[in-house]
């Protein structure tokens, strides 16, 4: 069991994807009188991967209740395989748990691809007093995070995780207070630490009492979008990164979930 605490692991040294769990093997050997030190790399070890998530230990510490009602999650729960690839079969789960001054103020993790390949869970995570920030779990604990909003009773909905501009790193987009400030947010996932890379405002997600989130990212051909409504409920908008900037283009009425779903499925 883990208590991750208010400040997200940095991890650095990443110098390519996939190459970034080796084992090396010092061996020490007598000559003579002399020593001579070898090294030799090992078989890199595959990494391990979270193949499900859930939340556990329902809450009312946080009287929010944005998602319709007043229970929120104080803990998470992740089966990990150690060894993927290898074929055998063998798990394990733990349980990650907050500390009481923060709840997962959300739906549902979502299990991601990190910067160097391993799988890590997407959550909003909020604290009772300073709101709500993207959180990145993994096996080990806290990942990576934005900042906390800064006030309580502010969140965020997640839009999802892609490469976005088509530079090799993933981004995540959420919209920041789908109530109030109505804002586009895209950070960059970058050597296990986020970026700020782009915002616009205008664009919305969620409303109030709501137990569903409005918006996905899509690629019909051309490229990922996120596709929000606007922040008058009335047209679904497709938005995307290049170069920094966020573009947004109308395409089409949002007439109900439906009609979402058909954006998503690039109908």
């Amino acid at each position: 069991m883990f208590d991750p605490g208010p400040v997200a692991r940095r991890l650095t040294l990443r110098p390519w994807p996939g190459f970034t769990r080796r084992a090396w093997q010092a061996l020490r050997l007598g000559l003579g009188g002399m020593a001579i030190l070898a090294a030799s790399m090992a078989q890199a070890t595959p990494p391990d991967v979270i193949i499900s998530a859930d939340f556990i230990e329902p809450t009312t510490r946080y009287d929010h209740a944005i998602l319709g009602d007043d229970v929120e999650w104080g803990a998470l729960l992740l089966q990990v395989d150690p060894c993927s690839g290898c074929g055998d079969g063998q798990t394990y789960k733990l349980i990650i748990r907050l500390p009481e001054n923060h709840v997962f103020e959300d739906l549902e993790p979502r299990i991601i691809e990190g910067d160097d390949g391993p799988s890590l869970v997407m959550v909003v995570e909020s604290s009772l007093t300073q709101g709500a920030r993207l959180s990145l779990y993994d096996e080990r604990g806290l990942y990576a995070a934005t900042p906390f909003i800064g006030r309580p009773h502010r969140w965020l909905a997640p839009i999802g995780s892609a490469d976005l501009d088509g530079d090799g790193w993933p981004e995540i987009a959420y919209i920041d207070r789908p109530h109030l400030a109505k804002t586009l947010r895209i950070w960059s996932l970058q050597d296990g630490d986020f970026l700020d890379v782009a915002s616009k405002s205008g664009l919305t997600n969620h409303r109030i009492g709501e137990n569903f989130i409005t918006s996905g990212i899509r690629d019909c051909g051309e490229g990922a979008e996120m596709v929000t409504v606007d922040g008058g409920w009335s047209r679904i908008m497709a938005s995307t990164l290049e170069g920094g900037e966020i573009t947004s283009r109308d395409i089409g009425a949002f007439t109900g979930r439906a009609s979402m779903d058909r954006a998503l499925d690039c109908r």
